[in-house]
């Protein structure tokens, strides 16, 4: 198998079971192309955040194939691997535990880059060797005051936190970043503010999202098209326009029940 057109991941049939025999992930696949957003919507529990586990690597996969771009991810070696995950990235629920608390925001922002010194993303032109020029650009795009460099995360809100790890998921110019529930810890009215800032984002930079979230209202907003996940399967698939379709399956009509109330 092979990804053609404007993919950049294609997942063929994923499957993740536990050692009690539960198939948290059953014969899942998916694709994702250049400039869009899939949306994967479900109840808690279904299997979203181990679906996204799997696609980062980070899970070990039991069945099935992973490609990126012309990359076959699940059969490479480690060191293949690590070099391929530069053009994934990911951002998770909380964005707290996601900060190292004994470094300053400007290190934590820096990390990806500081590693993989060899890339060089485009808006970084004229300033490409300094680091503090670096991170100041990046805090600028997702909205943070430079003067925050020099601060550790508990100085920053929650929303603050998050937007960091945005910028973090950038720096490295990704092709593809995993969103899993960014917004689930934050409060309603930081939220919409993160969801239209991953929004803008994405249409200045082309990135693509796969967004996950059990919010079927931020999946809509965020997606072009949506896939709905129930006990570790696919149950349904559309299009934003066909969402509301009477074809729709029952438990997303349940979702929509809850959306619409």
């Amino acid at each position: 198998m092979k990804l053609v057109g404007n993919s950049i991941l294609t997942a063929k049939n994923i499957t993740k079971k536990y050692a009690c025999g539960h198939k948290a992930v059953d014969s899942i696949s998916l694709e994702i192309n250049k400039g869009e957003c899939l949306g994967l919507v479900g109840e808690s529990g279904c299997g979203k955040s181990t679906l996204a586990r799997c696609l980062l690597l980070l899970e070990r996969l039991d069945e099935g194939e992973i490609w990126l771009k012309e990359t076959p991810l699940h059969e490479v070696h480690r060191g293949t691997i690590r070099k391929a995950r530069k053009e994934i990235q990911a951002v998770f629920q909380n964005p707290t535990a996601s900060l190292n608390p004994k470094l300053k925001i400007m290190d934590s922002l820096m990390e990806a880059l500081d590693f993989q010194k060899d890339i060089q993303p485009c808006f970084f032109n004229g300033f490409q060797n300094d680091r503090l020029k670096k991170a100041e650009y990046l805090l600028d795009m997702v909205g943070i005051s430079k003067t925050y460099l020099h601060s550790y995360p508990h100085e920053l809100s929650g929303g603050q936190k998050q937007r960091v790890l945005i910028a973090r998921a950038l720096s490295i110019e990704p092709s593809l970043i995993i969103l899993d529930e960014p917004t689930a810890s934050l409060d309603v009215s930081i939220q919409a503010k993160i969801l239209n800032l991953l929004k803008d984002l994405q249409d200045q930079l082309g990135v693509s999202y796969l967004f996950i979230s059990h919010d079927l209202a931020a999946v809509n907003f965020m997606s072009n098209r949506m896939m709905v996940m129930q006990q570790g399967k696919i149950v349904d698939e559309c299009t934003k326009q066909d969402l509301f379709s009477d074809e729709r399956h029952t438990y997303t009509r349940q979702l929509l029940h809850v959306f619409e109330s």
